[in-house]
């Protein structure tokens, strides 16, 4: 056994992931998605677990312990709870569920063993201490210790843990105390993704759309405030702590396996369900906008609530609610705390980031010593490739590419071909932790060029041509080009583009939707959402010089320092791992150029995707 040696899984609801530490300093993390590449894999992470092993140089015998992120059969007892409260005719829909309850919940201290055996590989000769941290308390503890505050607020949203569905509690040094609890069913988190699954987007992972949609709304329409005036009426009671009550005489996510009840929906608000991908009209937007103001305004309550109990001037976030950019940004600029930090990985993934670090600092009583930063290393905490992975893709895909032994020359030439009109794909380094591409796995492009935007959406992503593209920015010059007086380091803010980079424009409320959403805002278009706004990403160079010296060649040819940043995938798949997954993703794609480290390839210089896969084929590589 190596002292103070955790390692933190999450599995079997949505992104699956695991993270070893050493003491404070987090080794390795990364998503189970990145390997089997199905996004949002919920499986037990045993690709990921072997990853963050190899990195760690770590067998399983070696953990002082290993910690899974919540309580499942806390979490079963709950149910049987709420089966009882909610469905009393319910019980034909509940029991259907229960075989994957007892196999993959109650009985899982007996699996996770089979699962890290079969990681292991032979007989297990010592078996660490297997320990359960509650769910909202692995949040916490992902949000609290690995900021770089010593006392802080603590508040985690999400859809639900094994029974809390909002916490607030208060970190003290190595100490977190639990203050209060919000209980399923009612969940700011489910009635959010109830709007995702009406607006006709994919439950756990549509909701940055159903974000990314509001400002389209029109609060000077009536539609907005009667649907407004809905929810707050019919939907949810807000109390002035934050708290709430759902009306579950409208919602099905209880006892069944919907969100909502459709028809109930329909005839409060007057518009059916959309059906996913269909045309996006007005009355969606509004509704968008409706619950999104709403989400902020309990988030605020909640916020000033975490303030009267603990009276820090810091507070730290998690649950997946915290990743609403838009929500986060309110409580920034309500000055109600000083200082705000938020885990990247808010979401289940960090859970077991969370339920490593409760065990280091709860279970085992360790000290925590001060520091000025974060200990998230800008999160880059993936697997890394070098030259040997890169030679693999001559004998995988006949790849063809251009060595340089000068990165800065690498630099300028990548950044000219950015200030050409050119798409290109950025591969470097460790890859990312959480959902953010934060220019290590990363497609770029030039945010001056007012096409870019439309091309990302329709011709490279493949996704809604209303989502907005996010900026990545030298973080000493964030200034010039924001309305911000912190750094963004993990795309967690959203601030306005600064007056003098706006353009006047032509109020186009009443316009369709690509009239309003094509309209030149500022001289960075494609990076400008509707409302001015954008989710931007501060560059370090103490954290990420490759990515910076890229963004500062980019300012010497231009003048702006700042690029579009967008995670390197298309729709429906996660973000790419390895340089096999990248140049796929390149070669099926109108993606112009490739960088992977210091190689550069060129789109026209391959040999057809088609003859490519034919070949495979023939010689069964695949």
């Amino acid at each position: 056994m190596i002292k103070n040696c955790f390692l933190g899984i999450s599995a079997f609801y949505h992104d699956s992931a695991a993270v070893v530490i050493h003491g404070p300093e987090i080794i390795a993390a990364a998503q189970e998605e990145r390997f089997t590449r199905l996004k949002h894999d919920p499986s037990f992470p045993q690709q990921a677990i072997r990853y963050v092993l190899k990195e760690s140089g770590l067998n399983l015998e070696d953990f002082t312990a290993i910690a899974f992120y919540d309580k499942p059969f806390l979490k079963f007892e709950r149910l049987l709870e709420t089966y009882h409260a909610f469905a009393p005719k319910g019980l034909q829909s509940f029991i259907s569920a229960m075989p994957v309850w007892i196999k993959e919940k109650i009985f899982l201290k007996r699996l996770v063993w089979d699962e890290l055996a079969s990681v292991h590989g032979k007989r297990l000769n010592r078996k660490p201490p297997l320990l359960f941290p509650e769910h909202h308390l692995s949040h916490a503890a992902s949000a609290f210790y690995p900021s770089p505050f010593h006392d802080a607020a603590i508040l985690t949203i999400d859809g639900v843990g094994e029974w809390a569905t909002t916490t607030i509690g208060h970190g003290q040094q190595n100490s977190i105390r639990m203050l209060k609890e919000l209980h399923f069913p009612h969940s700011i988190g489910l009635l959010y993704s109830a709007f995702t699954y009406y607006c006709g987007f994919k439950v756990n992972s549509g909701e940055y759309k159903l974000m990314g949609l509001a400002p389209y709304g029109l609060k000077t329409s009536s539609q907005y405030n009667r649907f407004k005036n809905v929810i707050l009426t019919e939907l949810v009671d807000i109390r002035e702590d934050g708290s709430i009550l759902l009306n579950m005489d409208y919602f099905d996510f209880a006892t069944g396996l919907r969100m909502c009840k459709d028809k109930k929906w329909e005839k409060l608000f007057g518009i059916p369900k959309r059906e996913s991908e269909s045309k996006l009209n007005q009355p969606y937007m509004d509704l968008a906008l409706a619950i999104q103001e709403v989400t902020e305004e309990v988030v605020l309550r909640l916020v000033r609530t975490a303030k009267d109990l603990t009276v820090s001037e810091n507070l730290v976030l998690a649950g997946g609610v915290a990743l609403n950019c838009v929500a986060n940004t309110r409580i920034q600029n309500s000055g109600i705390f000083k200082r705000l930090w938020i885990q990247p990985a808010s979401g289940d993934a960090g859970g077991a980031l969370g339920a490593a670090l409760s065990a280091l600092y709860i279970w085992k009583g360790e000290d925590r010593k001060s520091r000025d930063t974060d200990s998230m290393k800008g999160a880059y905490l993936g697997p890394a490739y070098g030259d040997a992975d890169i030679q693999r893709l001559e004998y995988q895909f006949l790849a063809k590419w251009k060595p340089y032994s000068d990165f800065d020359l690498l630099c300028e030439d990548t950044a000219r071909l950015l200030t050409q009109g050119n798409v290109v794909g950025w591969f470097q380094g460790r890859m990312e932790w959480g959902p953010r591409a934060l220019g290590n796995r990363s497609i770029l492009a030039d945010p001056r060029n007012p096409e870019m935007q439309k091309r990302l959406n329709l011709k490279i992503k493949f996704r809604e041509s209303f989502r907005p593209f996010a900026p990545s920015v030298l973080a000493e010059d964030v200034r010039e080009y924001f309305d911000i007086e912190t750094d963004s380091p993990y795309m967690l803010i959203v601030p306005s583009v600064a007056r003098h980079h706006r353009n006047a424009i032509s109020p186009l409320e009443q316009a369709d939707l690509f009239d309003r959403l094509y309209q030149l805002r500022s001289d960075v278009p494609a990076i400008t959402h509707i409302d001015f706004s954008a989710r931007i990403q501060t560059v370090h160079k103490e954290t990420n010089e490759r990515y910076w010296q890229l963004i500062q060649a980019f300012k010497q040819l231009t003048g702006y320092s700042l690029v579009v940043n967008t995670s390197f995938n298309v729709r429906g798949e996660p973000i790419v791992c390895s340089p096999q997954d990248a140049y796929r993703c390149f070669m099926r794609t109108d993606m112009d150029w490739l960088v992977i480290n210091n190689c550069l390839f060129e789109k026209s210089a391959q040999p057809k995707w088609e003859e490519v896969e034919n070949w495979r084929h023939e010689f069964q590589l695949d």
